[in-house]
């Protein structure tokens, strides 16, 4: 996945709680889908099908975002992971939230999407941010430094696990992770060869 250091590019407010899987990105069976156009496609139509103004992404400030500023338990619902590969198709590499779903935050992790929670106050803060920029300026995210800078105020701080901030900035997933132990894997398959030679040439009792 592509590695994740800094960030710079217009947030976008879509200041909701419990947005859940199927609205952020709605069961499709296309064999080659076009994650970018299913980003929000339900939610972001009025009835007749034509786009909702009022929907953050539909406003011609925010038809380029980088970063999704938004409310508590975002990416509730079922494990779809197209939602988030709906979310860097249309080229929002990080979410801020006031809390996300366990599972949500670890299909972020997995592709390369930062999935940043701040404290009530600075959510709170940084959000009235956000709405005052109104798309003017952009703000920058640094994993590094772990800090979000821009228009209307100082930096503010963030935390993260120190895992999970390896493997954004490596640009690992789990097997990525696992093959930075690739020797140490091997050594220990030679050693339980040398040591327990019967186990390499035991076979299945259902041949």
């Amino acid at each position: 996945m592509q590695p994740f250091a800094t960030l710079t590019g217009i947030a976008v407010p879509l200041l909701r709680d419990d947005v859940n899987t199927d609205q952020i990105t709605p069961i499709n069976r296309d064999i080659d889908p076009d994650y970018a156009a299913l980003l929000f496609a339900n939610v972001r139509k009025l009835p007749d099908g034509s786009d909702d103004p009022a929907f953050p992404l539909n406003q011609p400030q925010f038809r380029k975002p980088g970063i999704l500023v938004t409310g508590r338990n975002f990416g509730c619902g079922s494990s779809r992971e197209g939602a988030v590969w709906a979310m860097l198709a249309a080229g929002i590499r990080c979410i801020v939230a006031r809390s996300f779903a366990d599972i949500y935050r670890e299909n972020c992790l997995q592709n390369g999407l930062l999935p940043v929670e701040l404290q009530p106050a600075d959510a709170a803060a940084f959000e009235a941010r956000v709405v005052a920029a109104d798309g003017t300026a952009p703000f920058t995210v640094d994993l590094q430094a772990q800090t979000i800078s821009g228009p209307g105020g100082d930096d503010l701080t963030f935390e993260i696990p120190a895992a999970d901030r390896t493997r954004l900035i490596e640009g690992l997933d789990d097997i990525g992770l696992t093959l930075k132990h690739a020797e140490e894997i091997a050594a220990w398959e030679r050693r339980t060869a040398a040591e327990l030679p019967w186990l390499q040439s035991t076979r299945d009792s259902r041949c």
